[in-house]
């Protein structure tokens, strides 16, 4: 594991909360990076991907205009900001890169993505 995810938690529908991935194994703003959600019974899917030139350019219908990605350069560290949590949305949240410097994929079949982090578990509920 290269890549380390954090900021989850138990938060309240409705709620917001902000994920971290970091590493010091490489520079994160030379790979495309995405973030992949696994909810209770589902498949593991993307929810949001950045290229390397172009930062966070797509989102899951399921998190659109809910959730945001963003780089921190300076801190080699990638965010994602998630406003308007439901029930949905628990699950186990993970970061991952792409060496395809324009590789941007969401949803199932997100094959080349070859570097991932442990996750962080996040859980909407009241």
């Amino acid at each position: 594991v290269q890549l380390q995810a954090s900021g989850g938690g138990l938060v309240q529908p409705g709620g917001s909360l902000r994920l971290s991935c970091t590493t010091s194994a490489f520079t994160l703003d030379q790979y495309a990076i995405a973030w992949f959600r696994q909810s209770p019974g589902k498949k593991r899917e993307g929810i949001a991907c950045a290229t390397s030139e172009d930062g966070f350019i797509a989102y899951a219908d399921s998190v659109k205009g809910r959730f945001t990605g963003s780089r921190d350069n300076g801190r080699n560290t990638v965010h994602l900001q998630m406003n308007s949590l439901k029930p949905d949305d628990t699950g186990v949240y993970y970061c991952a890169t792409s060496p395809i410097n324009d590789y941007c994929c969401t949803g199932v079949g997100c094959h080349s993505y070859d570097t991932w982090g442990q996750g962080t578990l996040v859980t909407v509920s009241s």
